[in-house]
């Protein structure tokens, strides 16, 4: 695999701001120094994400997630840091070196072709679709009533005969290898080449940018299945991708309506609907999620109305709500999807439903009263307690009476009786929390819980010397070297990062970005823990004497502690008088600390 050197991996993370890069994931606000916003990789209320734009590092106090440009990328697009350098440098406009590995070399290049391949067939196709011999899908078409605006906006196509794309596309040069890779030519056991697309109109897969990745095709007839897709491959994977993605981005970015499948899609857009995208699966992924997080402000689920289709918006929502979407449920009374919904009642009814469509909240109870019969006393007191589950969990109180308001009017429930309910939820779980912190409490001897206090005391006086390290003043590494080594210090990931700095900083031009590069998840976490916590210090100079000499003190205390409850134990009495000196030597150096 290539290689790039740390000039290179440099040169691109200085030329990509990692506020602007967050930016267009997460709302920031500026306080103080830094930015802060919802955190993209947890569920939460009150933004606890901070972003460095003098240190260009992230950093979750919630969920503990950090890193650099590089690393937000990674996490956040699911992809290697190759791609993310690739990425970033495309944005910079650097170019990168291609000089690779054979193996990767050849990757990149088998990639390459593939693009062509599906270009080629999306063009092929496309152009098949007006001509004598597409007869059918023409008819198809027409009966579906697709403009030309729409079948040139998706670019919507026709295949024919059983080889007919094999052929073109060895007439136009391309390899057996890049043909197969695509998927859309199969090989059979005798070696015949056919066509996976034949007598099917054709839905080219783009990505976000609009390249072609794939490609779905519909039967125009009564056979099976109705629609093939295809396979997953070198540039393409179903549950990274939205069909119409990149339609829907160049119309309309503050609202994104997603549905199950491509003819809803292209009813929709056909209807002036243009803000409209395809899951390509039952249910979202978590890679689609942060695609429309991304890309809009609110997603509104449109799947179909039978079993199938609700279950998949319970599953989208779940991962959506991760995700910290703002999003809204469909309701298509009266038809079985929003294809048939808008063809039905037409588009004026329709754009009203998207306007009125419903919370998670709404949808849950909704749901649950589909379950229930609430003539009956017992199945109305079941819906009781499951609605006030459902509302004790949501955290914002004025929201929570809206919904309380709201539903004890519409399900003919007493709202003095849902909120009794509620607040006992409410207090069962705070009372609980409580009780249990009381009996951590009463399990730990006072002692033990002195030793905590001080040791965490000890871990953040730790920190506090990484973060003056981190900042990579040379004259400040110098006094702190003089004082402590590498394996002075008793948290094991602080001694790791020391040795590391240590060398880093000897070679007096310390690059402290690219260090955090070379860590694992979990050392990068608290290495921007440790960057973003603000530690208010005024006088560098007194403070590192100060911290050092409470370093110092915490680690000599650290020390005699545990040399008295080796002397509690110890039964061999040479051991016991070099303990003993050892103690005595740390009380007199103990004293000496001011």
């Amino acid at each position: 695999m290539i290689r790039y050197s740390d000039e290179l991996i440099d040169e691109v993370r200085q030329n990509n701001d990692v506020v602007d890069i967050i930016s267009q994931y997460v709302h920031l606000t500026r306080k103080g120094r830094n930015y802060f916003g919802l955190c993209p990789f947890h569920n939460e209320k009150s933004p606890s994400f901070s972003v460095s734009p003098d240190r260009q590092i992230f950093h979750c106090f919630g969920c503990g997630v950090g890193g650099n440009v590089y690393t937000f990328l990674m996490k956040i697009e699911g992809i290697t840091f190759k791609e993310a350098l690739e990425q970033l440098a495309e944005r910079a406009n650097i170019q990168l070196p291609t000089l690779q590995s054979n193996a990767d070399t050849a990757k990149e290049e088998l990639k390459s072709k593939v693009y062509k391949v599906n270009e080629f067939t999306a063009e092929f196709y496309h152009q098949n679709l007006y001509k004598p011999t597409a007869k059918i899908a023409q008819e198809y078409v027409k009966q579906r009533k697709m403009n030309r605006e729409t079948l040139e906006a998706y670019r919507i196509g026709y295949s024919g005969k059983f080889d007919e794309l094999y052929k073109a596309l060895k007439a136009q040069g391309f390899g057996e290898q890049e043909i197969l890779e695509s998927g859309l030519v199969n090989k059979n056991d005798n070696g015949t080449y056919i066509d996976r697309y034949r007598n099917r109109l054709m839905f080219p897969i783009c990505d976000a940018r609009g390249k072609v990745i794939a490609f779905g095709g519909r039967v125009l007839d009564d056979s099976k299945p109705k629609y093939i897709n295809s396979p997953e491959n070198i540039v393409y994977s179903k549950g990274r991708h939205l069909f119409g993605l990149n339609v829907a981005k160049k119309h309309s970015t503050k609202r994104i309506i997603i549905v199950e499948g491509y003819m809803d899609v292209i009813s929709l857009h056909q209807r002036g609907i243009t803000n409209v995208v395809g899951a390509l699966g039952t249910a979202l992924t978590e890679q689609q999620g942060w695609l429309l997080r991304k890309t809009t402000e609110q997603v509104v689920l449109g799947f179909d109305a039978d079993g199938a289709g609700q279950t998949a918006v319970a599953r989208s929502m779940d991962i959506l709500q991760k995700m910290g979407c703002d999003m809204r449920v469909l309701q298509i009374e009266g038809a079985k999807d929003p294809d048939e919904f808008i063809v039905k009642f037409g588009e004026g009814r329709f754009n009203l439903a998207v306007d009125n469509a419903i919370s998670l909240v709404e949808f849950k109870v909704k749901n649950l009263k589909k379950e229930l019969n609430l003539e009956n006393t017992g199945d109305k007191i079941k819906f009781l307690n499951q609605i006030a589950k459902i509302l004790s969990k949501v955290e914002n109180t004025m929201e929570r009476e809206i919904y309380i308001e709201k539903i004890a009017k519409g399900y003919n429930i007493s709202k003095e009786a849902l909120f009794a309910e509620i607040n006992k939820l409410i207090y069962a779980s705070t009372k609980g929390e409580k009780v249990l912190q009381s009996k951590k409490i009463e399990v730990h001897h006072i002692k033990q819980e002195e030793k905590n206090e001080i040791d965490e005391d000890l871990k953040r006086r730790e920190n506090t010397i990484i973060a003056l390290l981190l900042d990579a003043n040379i004259n400040v590494f110098r006094k702190i070297k003089e004082r402590i080594k590498p394996e002075d210090f008793k948290d094991e990931i602080n001694q790791k990062i020391a040795s590391q700095l240590y060398m880093e900083l000897e070679k007096q031009d310390p690059n402290i970005n690219r260090l955090l590069d070379t860590f694992d998840e979990q050392t990068q976490n608290h290495i921007t823990m440790v960057m973003a916590t603000d530690y208010e210090i005024e006088d560098t100079e007194k403070a590192i004497e100060d911290i050092l000499q409470k370093y110092e003190r915490e680690k000599l205390d650290f020390r005699k502690r545990e040399i008295l409850k080796q002397l509690d134990l110890e039964k061999d009495g040479e051991k016991k008088k070099q303990l003993g000196k050892e103690l005595s030597d740390i009380i007199i150096a103990l004293a000496k600390i001011k």
